[in-house]
């Protein structure tokens, strides 16, 4: 298995009046049955394409080929996208060492810099500094009319022109966007620049395990057929589940939203311990808000990261209010990293750090976690991931997309639209033309 699931630490016989009784979760499964064999179907009739992506590869040779034309020569790659069309890449690049302190990227090859938030400041700073003869634009964008993306992109493509390089620009820039008329395609084909199809029945939320996660994981050095492969684990395992409890991601929902329906957890905790899955958990984070936060409905996902938030967040866990359901997500990391040598350590209150690891301390400390959770009766699920390799980082990435559609199929709402998003960008439409 390339993870397991705990959900021990979340049910009343293990905390008490805190956690779930047996018929509360039975409940609650009892309903994703219908769900099983409805997302069972929307796979066999192909309306559901996400569940499909795993086991496609006749899309990667296009993918190494943008590899190729976005590496040649390159110093620099801007990935421009944000949201859905941006975190799940970072999430994957995280993994060869993109925005892991101290490391940068461990792969040999271009630097990438993801632009997701849009920051006059950081992207004047960015323009300036970068040599732009020796960097190349990626355009994220399903509708292609992105205004954060396309505000970037017009940037970069007026300091490559004012830097004199307008006709490099067919060399130096390439799109993702749905096929079809829209201004990124518009603006491809003025410039002459290629453009890589999205996939228009996957929104940028469920989009990581295409084009628009897989190429930039193909920048940073890994291999984009093993994030899949181990994305089609989980997809195997709704298909022969018997009944949902046999299936992670629907034994997950079940768990989620009766906690929050009996026992008032209104907030889900996702508390990964390694800096690899930083990233990850920011990916989470988008994915069950803007699935689930409709008609009233819904958890508030937050992130955390361990140890760290051991120092800023676990008070508050401890003693705060009992509206959280907590996922540490552990990692075997026990004789990991640099070694203390016992010479060193000559302070007795430090003694038990001599001889060991770095990640001797981590993985104490994610075990101390999730037991002294446990032990003060907050609801704690545990996932554990042996090796942290690309195959399991795929399965992670469905195994919480299928955990949060049938997340929705308990609380009785889409999990692929996002209406009240569009009254912001209406908006920022109206200000902006005020300016």
């Amino acid at each position: 298995m390339l993870y397991t699931q705990d959900i021990s630490g979340a049910m009343e016989s293990t905390i008490g009046k805190a956690g779930l009784t047996d018929a509360a979760l039975s409940s609650r499964l009892e309903v994703l049955k219908s769900g099983l064999d409805g997302v069972r179907e929307q796979y066999q009739n192909r309306s559901l394409p996400v569940l499909r992506l795993p086991e496609m590869d006749d899309d990667l040779a296009a993918v190494n080929e943008a590899k190729a034309f976005l590496t040649d020569k390159t110093s620099d790659v801007l990935i421009l996208g944000t949201g859905g069309s941006s975190l799940g890449a970072q999430a994957l690049a995280q993994l060869a060492g993109f925005g892991v302190p101290g490391v940068g990227l461990a792969a040999s090859g271009p630097r990438l810099h993801f632009f997701d938030n849009l920051d006059g400041h950081t992207m004047g700073l960015a323009l300036a500094k970068l040599d732009l003869s020796a960097t190349k634009t990626l355009i994220v964008s399903k509708s292609g009319g992105t205004a954060e993306t396309m505000m970037q992109a017009f940037a970069v493509l007026e300091a490559v022109i004012g830097a004199g390089l307008e006709a490099q620009i067919p060399g130096r820039f390439l799109a993702i966007t749905m096929p079809g008329d829209n201004p990124l395609r518009r603006l491809a084909e003025k410039y002459g620049f290629p453009a890589l199809e999205h996939h228009p029945q996957i929104g940028g939320r469920f989009s990581v395990l295409s084009n628009v996660g897989l190429l930039p994981a193909a920048l940073a050095g890994l291999d984009p057929a093993a994030f899949r492969s181990g994305a089609k684990e989980v997809v195997d395992s709704l298909l022969h589940a018997a009944i949902p409890a046999d299936h992670a991601p629907a034994l997950g929902a079940a768990v989620n939203i009766a906690l929050a329906e009996d026992k008032g957890a209104s907030q889900a905790v996702l508390m990964p311990y390694t800096d690899r899955l930083f990233l990850f958990a920011f990916w989470y984070r988008q994915l069950w808000a803007e699935s689930l936060g409709k008609d009233g409905k819904g958890t508030t996902p937050i992130n955390a990261l361990g140890p760290v938030d051991q120092h800023s967040q676990v008070q508050l866990y401890l003693s705060g209010p009992a509206d959280k359901f907590y996922t540490i997500v552990m990692t075997d990391c026990a004789g990991q990293g640099p070694v203390v040598p016992s010479a060193l350590v000559d302070n007795p209150a430090l003694v038990y750090l001599s001889d060991k690891r770095i990640g001797d301390l981590q993985d104490a400390e994610q075990r101390a976690t999730a037991d002294t959770l446990i032990n003060n009766n907050r609801p704690t699920r545990i996932i554990k991931v042996p090796t942290l390799s690309a195959e399991a980082l795929g399965a992670l990435m469905m195994h919480f997309m299928l955990e949060t559609i049938f997340a929705a199929h308990l609380l009785g709402v889409d999990p692929y639209d996002q209406p009240a998003v569009e009254e912001g960008k209406i908006l920022a439409r109206k200000y902006l033309g005020e300016l």
